[in-house]
């Protein structure tokens, strides 16, 4: 156990470098998934980033990984690494309440959703569900039935949201994979506050099963420390599933475009998109990440795309979605659903569609003006957020002016509605408080996207800070 690669606690390493470890003995998946499982039962209660731990299955699971990875004969991409799953997907043994007490915790529960069948396929040591808001409805993490999740940097703020769980149990070392959606931002805005790496891949790339009630907006997404490990989960979550009627043919694996080279690539720079307004904290560390693409060696300029927030069109359609998400329940289950998600499923519910399908026309000349957009720039660059974390268990900040949680999210939604691929990747702090840098690329750019995330985290090392809870 002298490597400088297993010096760390196991916990605290990548999946590559767990991979790494397997691969040469001095590491087992025995030996990691008992150090994650420690690290959650150590610091969870801090957080709050699981509201299901499954130790037993874990360890039964790494037990059969260990002796492949004996035998010479591992299993797919991610034999032996522990993975958390946000409580949205389907994971057959356990419950999936979505933060909710209108759903029953007695099942039956025996479908995987698409990337935890994946997962397991690929070898992957599920080790429990980490939390999100009631239905995943907003972008930040707390319900009437599992309550907040903090921020490992500052666990009285919020971790962001709707995959807020599975970002603080990443930047924890509670497990270096994690499975998240992202509908309006949910997998970036919880990685900007926390300080890890993220991508809401192009529409389709990553199979969905059930179809989520908010339509093409949702996505599934890897959750991680790095982009290297970001682009190995995406390859695993991207494999088919004839459950999704919308996913796209298999693509190019991600983990092999990374050695890209920035140099003569075309990158446009929005620090505002044109309208947000944002911290000066956040705009100093965001102007920082892009002299690192310039130098590089990327063709940089500072350009707006030339769209207004399209948060009304957003609102619509996600409030429709919110509307359909609990048209279910009576009135009695009504009066237990977070406030908030009743204010907008109501507010949803009284949408035409003749509103509905301005809102998609609106979403549509938006896709067509960046299908456009990107003919001239490889790639677009913002701050992933115009804020950092603040107070937990409120939607948006104290002495904010806006009501929801999109008014804070500028950067985010309006890639949802395109459908494009988009990191975060931490790019800086503000007051301790970690800051994200988000990568845009065309619809189909994956590859791109996680190769220009990969070479900026290869010349900085923000991805390598630690929450001072880890000592």
């Amino acid at each position: 156990m002298s490597s400088p690669t297993v010096a760390r606690s196991a916990a605290d390493l990548t999946a590559a470098e767990l991979l790494s470890a397997y691969r040469t003995g001095e590491l087992s998946p025995v030996e990691a998934t008992k150090a994650v499982l420690d690290r959650i039962l150590r610091l969870d209660p801090q957080v709050n980033a699981f509201c299901l731990l499954d130790a037993d299955g874990a360890l039964d699971a790494a037990r059969a990984s260990e002796r492949r990875w004996q035998r010479g004969e591992p299993r797919g991409r991610i034999d032996g690494v522990p993975v958390s799953v946000k409580d949205l997907f389907l994971t057959a043994g356990h419950p999936t309440l979505r933060g909710s007490h209108s759903i029953d915790p007695a099942g039956p529960w025996v479908l995987d959703a698409p990337a935890v069948a994946r997962v397991r396929a690929h070898g992957g040591v599920v080790v429990g569900k980490t939390t999100t808001p009631e239905l995943g409805w907003k972008g930040v993490t707390d319900s009437p039935l599992t309550g907040a999740t903090g921020n490992p940097w500052d666990p009285s703020r919020t971790s962001g949201g709707s995959s807020g769980g599975s970002a603080a149990a990443v930047a924890l070392g509670m497990g270096p994979l994690s499975l998240g959606t992202d509908g309006g931002g949910s997998v970036r805005i919880p990685a900007a506050f926390t300080g890890t790496t993220t991508i809401k891949p192009t529409y389709g790339r990553a199979p969905l099963y059930p179809a989520s009630p908010f339509g093409t907006l949702a996505h599934a997404g890897p959750m991680t420390r790095t982009a290297a490990d970001a682009a190995l989960l995406l390859d695993v979550m991207a494999e088919p599933d004839t459950r999704d009627p919308w996913a796209l043919a298999p693509a190019a694996p991600t983990v092999e475009q990374l050695g890209r080279s920035m140099a003569g690539l075309r990158i446009a720079v929005s620090p505002a998109l044109g309208h947000a307004v944002v911290d000066p904290g956040v705009a100093a560390a965001f102007a920082a990440a892009v002299d690192i693409f310039a130098a590089l060696g990327a063709r940089v300029e500072e350009v707006e795309p030339g769209f207004a927030d399209p948060i009304a069109a957003f609102e619509t359609l996600w409030f429709a979605g919110a509307a359909k998400s609990i048209e279910h329940l009576g009135a009695d289950e009504r009066a237990r659903l977070d406030p908030g998600l009743l204010a907008v499923a109501e507010q949803g519910a009284r949408t035409s569609a003749v509103d509905y399908l301005g809102a998609m026309a609106v979403r549509n000349e938006l896709g067509i003006l960046m299908g456009g957009f990107h003919s001239r720039f490889d790639l677009l660059l913002t701050p992933t957020l115009p804020i950092t974390a603040f107070e937990k268990g409120v939607e948006v900040p104290l002495g904010w002016t806006g009501e929801r949680w999109t008014t804070w999210t500028p950067f985010t939604y309006p890639f949802n509605m395109t459908q494009q691929p988009a990191a975060s990747v931490p790019c800086g702090f503000v007051g301790g408080l970690p800051v994200g840098l988000q990568i845009v690329g065309a619809r189909h750019a994956d590859g791109l996207v996680l190769s220009a995330a990969h070479a900026y985290q290869q010349a900085t090392d923000w991805h390598l800070k630690r929450p001072p809870m880890l000592g």
